[in-house]
């Protein structure tokens, strides 16, 4: 008989693929959430580390955007609210969005770009659930100059765990369009042919 593990195991591989088929849509970090995705596991898993298996369940979009050429290349830094960090909204008076928003130099890299991370798919976050690799360029800071980015984790210096390992590394960033608005919550996420229409009609604007 099957242990409880393996076959909670084969039960999320038979589902989630069949999601993503059917949605068209990135694997997002609420959508594996509420599947459970990483619920029960026998192994403790590092914070920070990558899901091996994650690459399973990219859409096709997602893998393009693995697979295609870099758009740009920045060294990251990781900053938080509370104790001295983030305050307030963003460059566009925005609420931060934990794992979502990015400080950029709006020279280097425009405001309102949807980036694609590929080092940051399938980030483990607190819950067991992963990262889908996308970011949103919605804040600058006066110290953010050029190749540099800087990525927001959440409230407290421990939000900043799973993604510790990115701390001043050099990452491989790609266009994926442009967003209206803020940047969505993990609950909120924009259907594909949004961000695409997006894309079309405000390519080259700032």
């Amino acid at each position: 008989m099957l242990g409880k593990a393996a076959a909670f195991a084969i039960v999320m591989a038979m589902a989630l693929p069949a999601q993503v088929q059917a949605t068209g849509d990135p694997v997002s970090y609420q959508a594996a959430t509420s599947a459970g995705w990483g619920a029960e596991s026998t192994v403790p898993t590092p914070e920070g580390s990558t899901d091996s298996g994650v690459e399973s369940v990219l859409t096709s979009d997602q893998q393009d955007l693995m697979q295609g050429d870099a758009d740009w290349s920045a060294r990251a830094n990781l900053y938080h609210a509370g104790g001295g960090g983030a305050t307030g909204n963003d460059s566009l008076g925005c609420r931060p969005i934990a794992m979502r928003t990015v400080a950029t130099d709006p020279r280097y890299i425009p405001r309102r770009t949807r980036l694609f991370i590929r080092e940051t798919v399938g980030m483990r976050m607190p819950d067991g659930t992963v990262h889908d690799g996308f970011w949103y360029a919605s804040d600058t800071g006066g110290a953010i100059k050029g190749q540099k980015i800087d990525l927001y984790t959440g409230h407290g210096r421990g939000s900043m765990s799973p993604a510790m390992r990115f701390n001043q590394r050099r990452l491989t960033i790609v266009d994926a369009g442009r967003f209206e608005g803020c940047p969505p919550s993990w609950d909120r996420q924009p259907s594909q042919a949004t961000m695409m229409a997006s894309a079309s009609s405000n390519a080259g604007s700032n």
